[in-house]
């Protein structure tokens, strides 16, 4: 059978197989439902920060801290989405932007996206950084209104390029007469304090939340409601729900990844042409899920983080001993001088082992060792069959496969 026809009979099969979904977005990370289960506290506690916009005047900055999956983006959009409507309505000044650092990946870009929701060209690239905040700021005060600037994921922007977009940010309202900005910074790591200079610490954390994780009986109430919505009556069974919401509780109250589970058990369903959503399913999307998660988060690290996860899978392999962070750095610098790259500093590969421990890569244990002090111990989260795998993709690890450490011998 030909490439042509094998597409020919998958989407005929798709075409006239069993409907599933009424709307599959719905269980996407960046729908935004009219409601919110279960963050009702935290809607109105920024509702209340955000308030004094209405009457023309600026409100604090906010930090919200919080594990991925835990509302925190749903809410922080939803907020400002309902202020901009009562805004209108009263006819306040006001404009939000929403922009993830992440994904922006540069000062530049998160500068730019500002000047994008004020009408303020910029060019992709090509331009000063300096050049960019002066003309948004310049663009700023003349349209004379409160900009609300929403930073998602602020914390990976600020550990690669450090703290300056958010000391512009929080003390532009200095040099500001006609307009105002107000700061709302959202963070995975709740250790992200540690990576401030204290006087963009003292402006931004004017006020602070943190979001908690969903607990079973939550998620199950949200799954619930997304599912009428995504699936036509009757397809999702109560006991896949159930089992949905247990996994992901299970994984830190993650909505997220609940959202994940019932979708692609949805779409195996679809695949097969079965009737309904099962227990059976939601299994084997959750091992097709985390499978997935794996292999992204570990192709798409930064090179120095994929040589400290490297320098852990070489002393797993010698099995035993638990492995401690002076361990780890100095096979981390061989491999550097191995593949003519300078190393970080011991303390960055510190902060990069936190960093692996935060997305499920690496696994650290602060053990006492008394009148010694304290230690970490640190061990692979994955198998090392998977992490042999995905690594073989990557030329400069690939040509260390027969290399021994010195340290290791």
């Amino acid at each position: 059978m030909n490439n042509a026809n094998i597409l020919d009979g998958v989407f005929s099969r798709f075409l006239n197989g069993k409907v599933v979904f009424r709307d599959r977005e719905v269980l996407r990370h960046d729908y935004i439902p009219e409601s919110l289960p279960h963050r009702e506290e935290q809607i109105q506690h920024l509702g209340e920060i955000v308030a004094p916009i209405l009457k023309a005047a600026r409100c604090s900055n906010v930090f919200i801290y919080g594990k991925t999956g835990t509302g925190k983006t749903a809410v922080v959009k939803y907020v400002p989405n309902k202020l901009s409507q009562k805004a209108a309505e009263f006819g306040s000044p006001m404009k939000a932007c929403y922009v993830n650092c992440r994904l922006a990946g540069t000062e530049y870009r998160v500068f730019s996206s500002l000047c994008d929701v004020l009408g303020i060209d910029i060019p992709f690239t090509g331009l000063a950084l300096g050049e960019v905040f002066d003309r948004f700021k310049k663009g700023l005060e003349t349209r004379k209104l409160i900009l609300v600037t929403v930073l998602d994921e602020i914390d990976a922007l600020v550990k690669d390029k450090g703290d300056t977009l958010l000391y512009e940010l929080t003390r532009i309202n200095e040099t500001l007469h006609s307009s105002k900005t107000t700061v709302i910074g959202i963070s995975n790591d709740l250790r992200f304090k540690e990576f401030l200079d204290p006087r963009v610490l003292s402006s931004l954390s004017e006020e602070e939340t943190v979001f908690r994780p969903y607990d079973a009986g939550e998620l199950q109430d949200i799954l619930f409601e997304r599912a009428k919505s995504a699936f036509h009556d009757g397809v999702v069974l109560d006991g896949a729900v159930s089992l949905c919401a247990a996994l992901a509780a299970a994984e830190h109250g993650d909505a997220r990844r609940a959202l994940d589970l019932l979708r692609v058990a949805g779409e195996l369903t679809e695949r097969e042409g079965a009737k309904n959503v099962t227990e059976d399913h939601i299994r084997r999307a959750e091992k097709r899920i985390e499978h997935d998660r794996v292999v992204e988060a570990m192709k798409n690290l930064p090179a120095h983080s994929k040589f400290v996860l490297y320098s852990v899978y070489l002393l797993s392999k010698r099995g035993g001993r638990q492995i401690v962070t002076g361990e780890i750095y100095e096979v981390y610098c061989e491999l550097c001088e191995q593949l003519s790259v300078t190393p970080l500093t011991q303390r960055r590969v510190s902060g990069l082992i936190n960093e692996l421990d935060a997305i499920g890569l690496l696994n650290t244990q602060l053990v006492n060792m008394g009148r010694y002090g304290r230690t970490k111990k640190i061990r692979l989260s994955i198998n090392q069959s998977q992490f042999r795998t995905v690594f073989t993709d990557d030329a400069r690890l690939e040509s260390l496969s027969n290399y021994s450490p010195k340290h290791l011998t």
